[in-house]
């Protein structure tokens, strides 16, 4: 229950803020607002500013994606365990050990299932021409079960 409040709490902050930018800034420049707001209005002075905004965006992009991965993540992993409970490689872990001092549970199939989706994500994005659309994909990617699906399913 806690959880689910603070889900809807940042989910809506999210969608309002980018409600609020996506709508105004529609309104005051129609289709000509420019996709990259710190470098659309010719502002590229000083430039070690705008290289610290672009590495914050990547490093909150990289966070978010995270994230909004996990529910689509659990989602298939938990279909997939349910359909088919007596297959070993799904739903047995293995112990890695290295050394004396570490041991690491590995699920195979965790491992596999999570590395080709985000191989797949990054083709997708690989293919999108612009940095605009492929932000796009992976907010629809993510937004979309976390605002839409698993509220209904909880």
């Amino acid at each position: 229950k806690v959880m689910k409040k603070a889900s809807f709490i940042g989910v809506s902050t999210t969608t309002t803020f980018y409600l609020l930018c996506g709508c105004l800034g529609y309104a005051a420049f129609g289709n000509k607002a420019p996709g990259n707001i710190l470098t659309g209005f010719g502002f590229y002075e000083p430039f070690w500013l705008v290289d610290i905004a672009n590495l914050c965006i990547i490093i909150h992009l990289v966070g978010a994606y995270q994230v909004f991965s996990q529910p689509i993540f659990s989602a298939v992993e938990t279909w997939i365990t349910n359909r088919h409970p007596n297959i070993n490689f799904l739903n047995h872990d293995r112990v890695l050990v290295i050394g004396k001092c570490f041991r690491y549970k590995i699920n195979l199939f965790r491992l596999i299932w999570r590395t080709l989706f985000v191989i797949a994500c990054t083709f997708i994005a690989i293919l999108m021409p612009f940095f605009n659309d492929i932000l796009g994909f992976l907010g629809a990617v993510g937004f979309w079960p976390l605002t839409v699906y698993f509220p209904t399913e909880m």
